[in-house]
C-alpha cells in the first residue's frame, strides 16, 4: 500500500492531507492559483513529496489514490463565466427557465433584478415532441426540426447543450435521441439530458438543474482532464477521485457527466471529516463551521448524519440534486470591511482572496479584512502566522483599518477593528441559526466543531451567543476538508419520481423500485478497493395538498414486513414534519413524490488511535504572552500564548489564552477552559470546567 492524498482547493490556500503506508499523516498548505487550480495542486503535491524526501515523480509513482475537493464548479456559477450554453426543450416551453414558477428568491424585494442568464433566449430552442404525464408519447419527436435547432446552436458557437423535455423523467426516449443527434452534429460539444442529471418531477427545477450542469460541466471537465494529464505526465498511475456535494467521492468520468453534483465539493470534505471524527469522539450531534479565507460554511449533523437538502439555490439558480445541506455566507479571514452609503459598517461578502489578500500580507492589498482586525486585536501572531511561513505586517493592517473604517466612522482604530470582529461574528451566528433554529433544532443541544484556518479564532464568541456548551477545534482544523477528502467513501446517488398516495399497494411498488435503483447504483461503484457497500433509501413525503416534502429514511424490508415498514415510514414522517413545522396532521393522508437511493462504498479509513491522556497544565508549551483586546471594559490584557505542537493530550488551560498551531489559532476567552483530548482535538468548555 502506497500513499493516499486528499486535496482541497480553497479561495486562498490549497490544503493537502497525506497518509503513508504506516498510517502516519502529513498536513500542509500552499497558496491557491485561481488562474489554474492544477498549478497549485501540483505545487502542493511537490511540497508533500519533499516532506517524504522524494522527488515529485517518485512520490506520485508511489501514490495509490488522490481525492480532490474543487471549487471550479462553484466559482463558475458565482462568477458567471461558464460555457456558452444552448437549451433544447419541448416546443412552447423555452421560457420555463425565466418563469421560475413565478417565484422570486426575495418575494418582497420589488427592485430585485433578474438573474444573469445562463442561456440567453436566442439560444433556447423548442423542438416539436410531446410526452404526457404518464409517459405516453402523444407526438413523436420531429428529428428534422431537432437537427435544424442543433445547427442553429452550432451557428452560435455553443460549447454545451442542455436537453430537457416535458415528462422525460417518465419516458427519456426523445431526450436520448436528441442527445445522439447533438453528438452527431456537434462532436466535442458537452451535452447532457435532464433524464440523466435529474430524472424527477417539477419542470423548473429540472430544467434549471440541467442548465447549470451544462453551464459548469465543460469547465470542470477540462480542468479535471488537464489535472489528470499533468498527474500522468508526472508519473501518477493511481485513481483520481472527486468529492461530490452529497459527501461522497466519485471518479472523474462520472463527475464530469454530472458536474452539478460537484457544486459543494469543497465544503463536503469538511463535513465528511467531522462525521468521522465525531464518531470516534462520541460526538454525533454537531454543528460544523468552516471559516476559510473567503466563506463560512455551516452544516448540522444529527445522530452522525449530516442534513441533506434539494432546495438549493446557487448563483440564483435552483439546483435540485441532493446535497449535504451546507449554508454558506461570505465571511472569512479575507472578507473585506467597508462602510456603505448609509454610513454603516459592513463585512463581506467581497473577499481579498489569495491575491492580493489581506493588507497585512504585504502583497498590495489596501482594503481592511477580518484577518487584519484579528491581527490588530492581538489574536494572531505577526511572526507565527501559517507556521511562520507568512510574516504579517501590523502597520499595514492598522493603516487599512484607520483609512477605510476608523476615520469614516469617527472611531479609534482599535474600536474599528473590534467592530469588524463583532460584526463578522454576528453574521456567522445568524448563519448558524439558519441551519439550526430555522430547521427546528436547538443549538444548545449540539457541540460546535470549528475548522478552517480562521475558525478557532471566532468560535468562542459564536458559542457564547448561541449558548452552545462545547467547542471542538481539531488540531488539523486548517486542512480539515482535505482530511475529509482522504477518508471519504464512494457515493452514487439515483433519484426517481414516484408520485402518489402511500397506500399499501403503492408502498409495495416503492420497495420494488428501491430494489431496481439499488442495482443501478451498485453497478456504478468501483469493482475493487471497497471494504463494504451500504445502501441508504429515502422517500420525499408530504401531506396531501402540501407543496414541500420531507425526506424520510426508508429501512430495508422483505415481503413479510411491508406493512410494519410502511407504518414506520409514516410515523417517521409525522415526527420529522412536527420537528420542522411544529405540527403533525394524523388525519391527513400521506403521499410520496420522489425516491432516492445512495449506494455508499465504504473505503478503508486511516487508523485513528487515541493517545493516552495525562493531566497537565501545558507549562512546557508556553511561548510567552501577547496583548489581546477583549472589549472596552477589559481593553488589552497580556494573555499566555502556547505552542500547540508541544501540548499533549490531557493538558488543561484556563482562558484567556491563545494556542498557536502551525496553520491555525485557537482563541480561548476569559472564563472558558480548553483541553487537548486523546484524539488531539481542542475541546473548549464554554464558561466552565469540561
Amino acid at each position: 500500500m502506497g500513499f493516499k492524498v486528499g486535496v482541497d482547493v480553497g479561495g486562498t490556500f490549497t490544503d493537502l492531507a497525506a497518509v503513508d503506508a504506516a498510517g502516519q499523516y502529513f498536513l500542509t498548505k500552499t497558496p491557491s492559483t485561481p488562474s489554474d487550480e492544477a498549478t497549485g495542486v501540483l505545487a502542493g503535491l511537490g511540497k508533500v513529496a519533499a516532506h517524504y524526501g522524494l522527488p515529485l515523480e517518485a512520490f506520485l509513482a508511489q501514490t495509490d489514490l488522490i481525492v480532490h475537493g474543487t471549487t471550479v464548479a462553484t466559482n463558475t456559477m458565482l462568477q458567471y463565466n461558464g460555457a456558452r450554453t444552448g437549451l433544447l426543450t419541448t416546443a412552447g416551453f423555452r421560457d420555463e427557465i425565466d418563469l421560475r414558477r413565478g417565484i422570486k428568491e426575495s418575494l418582497f424585494d420589488v427592485k430585485l433584478a433578474a438573474p444573469t442568464p445562463l442561456v440567453p433566449r436566442r439560444r433556447r430552442l423548442g423542438v416539436p415532441e410531446r410526452v404526457d404525464y404518464q409517459g405516453t408519447v402523444l407526438h413523436e419527436l420531429d428529428e428534422a426540426a431537432a437537427r435544424a435547432a442543433i445547427r442553429r446552436l452550432a451557428e452560435q458557437d455553443v460549447e454545451a447543450v442542455a436537453i430537457c423535455f416535458l415528462f422525460s423523467f417518465l419516458n427519456p426516449a426523445h431526450e436520448q435521441r436528441v442527445l445522439d443527434l447533438v453528438r452527431e452534429e456537434l462532436p466535442g460539444v458537452y451535452a447532457c439530458t435532464s433524464s440523466d442529471v435529474l430524472p424527477q418531477i417539477r419542470e423548473f427545477e429540472r430544467v434549471s438543474t440541467t442548465v447549470v450542469n451544462a453551464y459548469v460541466g465543460p469547465k470542470l471537465q477540462q480542468y479535471l482532464e488537464r489535472l489528470v494529464e499533468r498527474l500522468r505526465a508526472g508519473g501518477y498511475c493511481g485513481e483520481l477521485y472527486v468529492m461530490q456535494s452529497n459527501g461522497g467521492m466519485t471518479d472523474v468520468a462520472h463527475c464530469a457527466r454530472r458536474a452539478v453534483y460537484a457544486l459543494y465539493s469543497g465544503p463536503a470534505g469538511g463535513v465528511a471529516a467531522a462525521v468521522f471524527l465525531g464518531e470516534a469522539m462520541g460526538q454525533r450531534d454537531l454543528i460544523t463551521v468552516d471559516m476559510g479565507g473567503t466563506s463560512y460554511d455551516i452544516c448540522l449533523i444529527k445522530g452522525g448524519r449530516p442534513a441533506t437538502a434539494t432546495e438549493n439555490w446557487v448563483g440564483r439558480y435552483h439546483v435540485a440534486v441532493p446535497m449535504i445541506d451546507v449554508h454558506s455566507i461570505g465571511a472569512g479571514g479575507g472578507s473585506i470591511a467597508w462602510v456603505d452609503s448609509g454610513g454603516a459598517l459592513r463585512v463581506g461578502p467581497r473577499s481579498a482572496g489569495a491575491r492580493p489578500g489581506p493588507a497585512c500580507y504585504g502583497l498590495g492589498g489596501s482594503e481592511p479584512t477580518v484577518t487584519d482586525a484579528d491581527l490588530l486585536l492581538g489574536y494572531l501572531g505577526a511572526d507565527s502566522f501559517a507556521g511562520g511561513e507568512i510574516t504579517l505586517d501590523v502597520g499595514l493592517a492598522e493603516r487599512a483599518i484607520r483609512e477605510r473604517v476608523a476615520m469614516p466612522l469617527g472611531l479609534d482604530v482599535v474600536e474599528a477593528a473590534h467592530a469588524i470582529y463583532r460584526i463578522v461574528n454576528a453574521n456567522m451566528v445568524n448563519g448558524i441559526r439558519v441551519v439550526s433554529v430555522q430547521r427546528g433544532h436547538d443549538p444548545r443541544e449540539f457541540s460546535l466543531m470549528a475548522f478552517g484556518g480562521a475558525g478557532g479564532v471566532h468560535a468562542a464568541v459564536q458559542a457564547r451567543d448561541l449558548a452552545i456548551p462545547t467547542i471542538v477545534v481539531p488540531r488539523a482544523a486548517s486542512v480539515f476538508c482535505a482530511l475529509g477528502d482522504l477518508i471519504a467513501d464512494v457515493r452514487i446517488t439515483e433519484v426517481r419520481t414516484f408520485a402518489g398516495e402511500l397506500t399499501a399497494a403503492r408502498f409495495a411498488a416503492l420497495v420494488r423500485l428501491f430494489a431496481d435503483l439499488e442495482a443501478t447504483t451498485r453497478a456504478q461503484l468501483p469493482a475493487t478497493g471497497l471494504e463494504e457497500v451500504a445502501v441508504d433509501r429515502w422517500a420525499d413525503l408530504r401531506y396531501l395538498g402540501e407543496v414541500h416534502e420531507v425526506a424520510v429514511p426508508v429501512r430495508a424490508t422483505d415481503g413479510s414486513s411491508l406493512a410494519a415498514a410502511r407504518e414506520q415510514v409514516i410515523e417517521d414522517f409525522h415526527a420529522l414534519h412536527e420537528q420542522l413545522y411544529a405540527y403533525r396532521d394524523l388525519e391527513n393522508r400521506v403521499e410520496v413524490l420522489n425516491v432516492r437511493v445512495d449506494a455508499v462504498g465504504r473505503t478503508r479509513k486511516p487508523a485513528l488511535a487515541p493517545a493516552e491522556a495525562r493531566p497537565g497544565d501545558g507549562a512546557a508549551a508556553r511561548k510567552g504572552t501577547r496583548p489581546a483586546y477583549f472589549g472596552e471594559a477589559s481593553g488589552y490584557r497580556a494573555v499566555p500564548v502556547y505552542d500547540g505542537a508541544r501540548l499533549r493530550p490531557g493538558d488543561l488551560l484556563a482562558g484567556p489564552c491563545i494556542v498557536e498551531e502551525a496553520w491555525t489559532t485557537i482563541l480561548v476567552l476569559p472564563g472558558d477552559v480548553v483541553s487537548l483530548d486523546p484524539y488531539a482535538n481542542y475541546v473548549i468548555a464554554v464558561g466552565g470546567q469540561p
